[in-house]
């Protein structure tokens, strides 16, 4: 998930249009993964977790309906319950995550996306 950069993209969010248009700005023309409609993998989000140095929680988007009607917040659940609820509901996956140059961040605001490039 490394090679050539990647953008998990949501089209109707402000800020993933804003982070795409900087990175093309750049000159950089990245894979649009638009997870919304193909939600990553067990693997591909546990690579991504890693990559940002985060935990599922760092990860989601907690003010979320489902991410209280799912009960998200119970400090019991386990990292890979989070991971799980994330590829059901991949609404709850923090948006725009870039991927580039074995590196990830969140595009929040757009501009951390030029520390990875």
């Amino acid at each position: 998930m490394t090679d050539a950069p990647k953008i998990f993209h949501n089209p109707r969010c402000s800020k993933s249009r804003q982070t795409l248009e900087l990175l093309q700005q750049q000159g950089v023309e990245p894979e649009i993964i638009r997870y919304l409609e193909t939600p990553p993998t067990a693997p591909q989000l546990l690579q991504i977790l890693d990559m940002l140095g985060c935990e599922p929680r760092d990860m989601m988007r907690t003010k979320e309906a489902e991410y209280r009607e799912q009960r998200l917040d119970n400090p019991e659940l386990t990292r890979d319950q989070l991971v799980q609820a994330m590829i059901d509901t991949p609404k709850l996956i923090e948006r725009p995550i870039v991927l580039a140059n074995g590196k990830a961040v969140i595009g929040r605001p757009p501009e951390n996306v030029l520390t990875i490039l």
